[in-house]
């Protein structure tokens, strides 16, 4: 939403602690990549090393994270154009230098095109979005690799590694009890315009555009990240759910969140908004003694909004109050949420959303 958003339903109200029950376990993708960095040793060269956040990052502040998009996993090329696929990809990369408050550098992209396809400037086509985003967002292409698929193989994949620096990471481990809970933009719109696609309708152009043109809020993410009273970010690229959980996690706390504050794209509905994915918005953790309008001034000029959506409470895990969805159809009350986003390897091991 554009500027001069306010308080969707009054002031942020206080919060209490988490009755102590069972924490969820993030699984699936998150226990694998346990397991791959099971006894690596962080090299005294590194801040943040592998696993611990968006990035990685090295002691003089250079960010490094990479991002892989699967045509059939995170994109169809009958939904939207190998231009769009290329620019897309970027910008997801992007998004985790924004969530650590870091200046883009420039950007590495490895392509693997298919053997089997009919247009032979496919791979033009994509790396055409590629160099369009780099200029877009400040961070230069610098190189890369081109590999031509196997002839079974008949699917585009595109890496992309963005590098950044930040004098003060932000990282997602620092949220504390008494913070209040932010999020920028709205929430749920390419979740909707998937599902969309999905059922054989098209989405309308608002809910297109935000599947295709998402934007990594770097310039707020970089006011974020030297402002006084920021304690924890990330990006929401796997729903507010599944990264509630991993902020949650990593800073040994609980998160409360309001249902009726969260702000829901138009077109979407909650359950989007919480499970969807792929927003690229900031989940930001902010000190309460910060005055609401010093909070609102760090999103001014900058055509996004900065929304209250709960508090950071003892306890672990997520909660969610006033769910009118929630069990008896029953508005109100406080509920566990279960990490319901994106997770490429939930289904084979047996977990459910929430």
């Amino acid at each position: 939403m554009g500027r001069g958003r306010r308080w969707i339903h009054g002031p942020p109200r206080p919060l209490h602690p988490l009755r102590p029950g069972a924490s969820v376990t993030l699984g699936g993708e998150a226990s694998r990549i346990r397991a791959f960095l099971q006894g690596l040793q962080r090299p005294a060269s590194v801040q943040v090393g592998a696993g611990e956040d968006d990035a990685a990052v090295l002691s003089d502040g250079r960010v490094v994270t990479c991002d892989l998009s699967l045509e059939g996993v995170h994109f169809s090329l009958d939904w939207i154009s190998p231009r769009e696929a290329g620019a897309r990809a970027v910008a997801a990369s992007v998004s985790d230098l924004a969530a650590m408050g870091a200046r883009p550098e420039g950007i590495l992209a490895a392509l693997v095109v298919p053997s089997r396809r009919e247009d032979p400037d496919l791979d033009l086509q994509v790396m055409e979005g590629v160099r369009s985003a780099a200029a877009r967002w400040d961070a230069p292409l610098l190189g890369g690799d081109l590999v031509r698929a196997p002839r079974d193989e008949d699917r585009v994949a595109l890496d992309i590694t963005a590098l950044g620096r930040a004098s003060r990471p932000l990282l997602r481990s620092g949220a504390r009890p008494g913070d209040r809970l932010w999020v920028s933009g709205e929430l749920g719109a390419a979740a909707a315009a998937v599902e969309a696609w999905q059922e054989g309708r098209g989405p309308g152009p608002a809910l297109r555009q935000a599947f295709v043109d998402p934007v990594p809020r770097l310039e707020l993410g970089r006011r974020l990240g030297v402002a006084d009273g920021v304690r924890a970010a990330l990006d929401l690229s796997d729903g507010l759910s599944t990264d509630a959980h991993r902020m949650a996690a990593a800073s040994g706390v609980g998160l409360l969140l309001e249902a009726e504050r969260i702000p829901v794209a138009r077109g979407a509905r909650l359950h989007h908004a919480l499970h969807g994915g792929e927003d690229y918005e900031l989940l930001v953790a902010i000190s309460s003694d910060i005055p609401v309008t010093r909070v609102e001034q760090w999103a001014r000029g900058l055509d996004v909004s900065l929304s209250p959506i709960g508090g950071v409470v003892e306890g672990t895990g997520v909660h969610l109050a006033g769910d009118p969805g929630g069990p008896g159809g029953q508005k109100g009350g406080v509920r566990p949420l279960a990490p319901g986003g994106w997770d490429p390897f939930r289904d084979e091991e047996g977990e459910g959303e929430g």
